[in-house]
């Protein structure tokens, strides 16, 4: 639900949905970033004018949650299984829903994502355990 016509957190869902095609649980998700990657090269002609080219490299996302349950812990732990037993990692997919303020839903795919568990939480008593994902995926595709 925008204000005043601004967009704001709660404007977006984000959906991790694995190779099987199971979307892997969250638990509660408190924020969502995606940049977009890109590198830059410069031509310097003799003739003093530059050319400046721009080459797109993927997408880095990073999500911040609340621990509700052990799916991260879990799939985390069979993505370690995996690469120990020499089975490769297969790329997921993210799906981003965003509510816009005019009313209209975008959606957007990342796409062949591989995932990062950058941090599995801290455990304090009278905290919650705060979890952070990250990926970077291939390309990023309006779907609305």
């Amino acid at each position: 639900m925008a204000q005043q016509g601004y967009s704001i957190g709660r404007d977006t869902t984000v959906t991790v949905i694995l190779a099987s095609g199971a979307a892997l649980g969250l638990g509660k998700v408190t924020s969502f970033d995606a940049r977009p990657m890109v590198s830059e090269t410069t031509i310097k002609a003799l003739d003093g004018v530059n050319d400046h080219l721009r080459f797109l490299e993927g997408w880095s996302l990073t999500m911040e949650m609340e621990r509700r349950s052990p799916d991260l812990d879990s799939y985390w732990a069979s993505i370690e299984a995996n690469y120990y037993a020499g089975i490769s990692d297969a790329p997921c997919t993210i799906q981003q829903t965003i509510a816009e303020p005019d009313g209209s839903v975008t959606q957007w795919r990342y796409q062949s994502c591989m995932l990062k568990f950058d941090d599995p939480g801290k455990w304090a008593a009278d905290s919650t355990v705060k979890q952070t994902l990250s990926a970077v995926a291939s390309q990023r595709i309006q779907q609305a």
